[in-house]
C-alpha cells in the first residue's frame, strides 16, 4: 500500500511538471531543467519517510528538498496546481482530497 500511495505522488507532480514544462516553458519534450526537477523529485519520493501515511507536500511537516530544489518545484506547483484540474482532473480532484 506504501508503494502505490508513493507512486501516485510521482504520477502527479510528474504531470504537473511537465505540464509546466509544455504549457507554460512552451517545450515539447521535457527540458533538462525540469528533468533534473522531475527526477530529483522521484529520489524524494522514495526516500520518504512516512511511506504510505505521506501527507501532501504543502503539510508534511518534514521539509526534505534542498531550498533550490523546493523554490523550483513550489514555482511549478503554483503555476500547474490550478490548472490541473482542466488537464488532470482526477489526479487532481484525489489531490483536494488529500488536502482535506
Amino acid at each position: 500500500m506504501a508503494r502505490r500511495r508513493i507512486e501516485e505522488e510521482k504520477a502527479v507532480v510528474e504531470q504537473m511538471i511537465r505540464l509546466y514544462c509544455q504549457k507554460s516553458e512552451g517545450h515539447s519534450e521535457l527540458c533538462t531543467s525540469c528533468r533534473e526537477l522531475l527526477d530529483y523529485a522521484h529520489s524524494r519520493l522514495d526516500r520518504c519517510r512516512y511511506g504510505e501515511d505521506k501527507p501532501t507536500c504543502k503539510k508534511c511537516p518534514t521539509h526534505c528538498y534542498r531550498p533550490e530544489m523546493k523554490e523550483r518545484i513550489r514555482t511549478v506547483m503554483r503555476w500547474a496546481g490550478p490548472r490541473m484540474i482542466i488537464y488532470h482532473p482526477l489526479a487532481s480532484i484525489r489531490h483536494l482530497l488529500r488536502e482535506i
